[in-house]
C-alpha cells in the first residue's frame, strides 16, 4: 500500500466522517419518521428523536463539522449508486430494521475513526450505539403493540 500524505489522509478521514454522520443521522431520520406516522407512542418517538438531536450534538460546533462538509466529493464517490441489498425493502419494519443496522454501523466508523483524531469523542460515539442497540430491543419487543400486528 502506498504511503498516503497528511493531507490525503485528512481528507480521507473528513470524507468517512462525513459520510458516516450522514448515514447514521439519515438512518434516525428514516426510523424517527416511521415510528412516529405509524405509531401512536409519543415516548417512543421522542427517544428516537432525540437519539438523532444527540447525535447532531456530538459534532455541532466543531471545527471538523465545516471541515468535513468541504471536504465531500458525492459527485465521484463510487458508493453513490443504489445496489441489490439497499432496494430489497417490503415493510415499513423492513426499513425501521435496516436503519438500526445502518445507524449501528455508522457510530461503529465513527468511534474507530475518532480514534486518530479526538479520543474523548470515542466515548460519546460508543454511548450512542449503545442507546440504539437497547432502543432496538425495545422496538423488536414492542413491534407487535407498536403497528398494531397480530
Amino acid at each position: 500500500m502506498t504511503k498516503l500524505n497528511k493531507t490525503t489522509t485528512r481528507t480521507i478521514i473528513l470524507r468517512i466522517v462525513d459520510a458516516n454522520y450522514n448515514r447514521a443521522k439519515e438512518a434516525l431520520r428514516t426510523i424517527e419518521d416511521i415510528l412516529r406516522f405509524a405509531t401512536a407512542d409519543r415516548t417512543v418517538y421522542k427517544t428516537i428523536k432525540n437519539t438523532r438531536h444527540n447525535l447532531t450534538d456530538i459534532l455541532k460546533n466543531k471545527k471538523i463539522f465545516a471541515d468535513m462538509v468541504l471536504s465531500r466529493n458525492s459527485q465521484e464517490d463510487i458508493g453513490r449508486h443504489i445496489d441489490k441489498m439497499e432496494i430489497n425493502r417490503e415493510t415499513l419494519e423492513d426499513i425501521i430494521f435496516a436503519g438500526f443496522s445502518r445507524a449501528k454501523e455508522s457510530l461503529r466508523v465513527l468511534e474507530e475513526i475518532f480514534k486518530i483524531i479526538d479520543k474523548k469523542m470515542v466515548y460519546k460515539f460508543k454511548r450512542l450505539r449503545y442507546n440504539i442497540y437497547d432502543f432496538e430491543k425495545n422496538i423488536r419487543k414492542k413491534r407487535s403493540s407498536l403497528f398494531n400486528l397480530r
